[in-house]
């Protein structure tokens, strides 16, 4: 049957490191739409390179409150940076920093912050309810199609990336790492790459590692695409 295939083909889409145990069940999945995903797929890698001091992209999203897009440039007019931040209403870990990107317009009044919804699949209604549930007050700017992310080189939610008003790149990377203030380990990364940079210090660690949920994957779409059949094994 050319409109249909098997587990086999399946098997094709998954990643290297998933269990092929979850697809032992008989599973079809409609050829056309297999191949539309995988044209489609972001590379594990996205192409393109990043240096500290480059100018990044301008940004021109939709308001998640508004639908009405803006564009990074526009958020910086008279403000000494910005902080873009790649985030998705459904990661963990982004919940985690819920209280922290709340007052983050707040505590520095001199940087705009201009938050992506980005995590591919994600729908508008699923942003707008976490907001409401979650009562976030940050602004919140919504990339369908992941590209944002893919121009920012950003893998992973939730991702930083602090620029000065001609948005050049000076610290990409975590928050922090990943624990609470008041444990002993705690380090923050992204505050005081702020305060050098409000301070027109260097900023003495422009990068660290991010880690999260990842923006684009197979997890996200997959299910979506799977059909069970109901007439044969």
């Amino acid at each position: 049957m050319t409109s249909v295939t098997t587990v086999s083909f399946v098997a094709a889409l998954v990643p290297q490191g998933l269990s092929i145990n979850l697809f032992r069940t008989r599973l079809v999945i409609p050829v056309t739409r297999a191949i539309d995903y995988l044209r489609n797929m972001e590379p594990s890698k996205p192409a393109g390179r990043q240096a500290i001091g480059d100018v990044v992209d301008d940004l021109q999203l939709p308001a998640i409150d508004t639908g009405v897009a803006r564009s990074l440039d526009a958020c910086l007019a008279g403000r000494q940076g910005a902080v873009v931040l790649f985030w998705s209403s459904v990661c963990t870990h982004c919940i985690r920093y819920d209280a922290y990107f709340n007052q983050f317009e707040a505590s520095h009044p001199e940087l705009a912050f201009y938050v992506v919804a980005t995590r591919l699949s994600e729908t508008v209604d699923e942003i707008q309810k976490a907001r409401a549930d979650r009562r976030l007050r940050f602004p919140l700017y919504h990339s369908v199609d992941g590209a944002a992310a893919s121009a920012y080189l950003a893998q992973q939610t939730p991702r930083v990336y602090l620029v000065d008003a001609r948005r050049r790149l000076l610290y990409r990377g975590a928050v922090d790492n990943f624990k609470y203030p008041e444990d002993p380990e705690f380090q923050p990364y992204l505050e005081p790459a702020i305060g050098s940079f409000l301070a027109g210090r260097p900023i003495e660690r422009p990068e660290t590692s991010s880690f999260g949920c990842a923006v684009s994957s197979v997890y996200y779409l997959l299910p979506k695409m799977i059909q069970r059949p109901q007439d044969h094994e």
